[in-house]
C-alpha cells in the first residue's frame, strides 16, 4: 500500500514557552527530524503541515494550514487533502520516541476501514493516526459545525481501534506515545534511555 505522512507542526507550544518541534532531546536533531525520519521508514512521501516558514529548511514539502482556527482537526484535514496517496499517517512534531513498527501495524490494519486510531489509557491517540481521504468531507463537515474536537467524525467514518494489547505487541512500553509539551517532559525525555 502506498502511503502519504503529514507532520502536524502547526502548535503554539504554549506550555513548553518555546518551539518544540525544535528542541534536541540529546542526539544532536530537533525532535521534527525525528519525526520525520521515522516516518520516512514507512511513507511514501513525508510533508509537514505548518504555517511557519522555517520548516521548509529540512527539505520537505510544507503546506500551509487551512484551517488555522481549526485546530488540530483543521491539521489533519489539511493534511490528508494535500497528501499524494490515499492513506495518510499522522504524527505530531512533538514525539520524540516514535517506532516505525507502530506506524506499520497501523496501515497493516487499515485494510477496510476509513481510519486507524491508537488508543492508550482509554484516550484515543488522534495525531499518532491513519486516516484516508474518505475521512476529509466527515471532518470539514465537523469543522464548518463548529465540532473542533477531532473524534467528532469518527462516527462518521469506518474506524478501527488499536487497543494497547496489540500496540505492545510492537512497542512493549508504549514509548512512541510519548510527547513533550512542557520542560518537565523534556527533562524527563532527555533522561530515559
Amino acid at each position: 500500500m502506498s502511503v502519504s505522512a503529514a507532520v502536524m507542526a502547526g502548535g503554539r507550544s504554549r506550555r513548553m514557552g518555546r518551539d518544540k518541534a525544535w528542541l534536541d532531546i540529546g542526539d544532536g536533531r530537533p525532535i521534527v527530524q525525528q519525526v520525520i525520519d521515522v516516518l520516512s521508514q514507512v511513507a511514501d512521501e513525508v510533508f509537514l503541515v505548518a504555517n511557519d516558514e522555517r520548516y521548509r529548511t529540512l527539505g520537505k514539502r510544507v503546506v500551509p494550514d487551512r484551517f488555522p482556527d481549526g485546530g488540530v482537526l483543521g491539521g489533519i484535514a489539511t493534511g490528508i487533502g494535500a497528501a499524494t496517496h490515499d492513506s495518510v499517517l499522522v504524527a505530531a512534531c512533538d514525539m520524540p520516541f516514535l517506532s516505525a513498527d507502530v506506524f506499520r501495524l497501523l496501515v497493516a490494519r487499515g485494510e477496510g476501514v476509513d481510519a486507524v486510531v491508537p488508543r492508550t489509557g482509554g484516550e484515543y491517540e488522534t495525531l499518532h493516526a491513519l486516516y484516508t481521504k474518505a475521512c476529509l468531507a466527515p471532518i470539514e463537515r465537523a469543522l464548518a459545525g463548529g465540532r473542533m474536537r477531532v473524534v467528532s467524525f469518527f462516527d462518521d467514518v469506518r474506524l478501527r481501534v488499536i487497543e494497547e494489547a496489540e500496540l505492545r505487541t510492537v512497542d512493549p512500553d508504549l514509548r512512541s506515545f510519548t510527547n513533550v509539551n512542557t520542560p518537565e517532559e523534556l527533562a524527563q525525555a532527555r533522561v530515559t534511555p
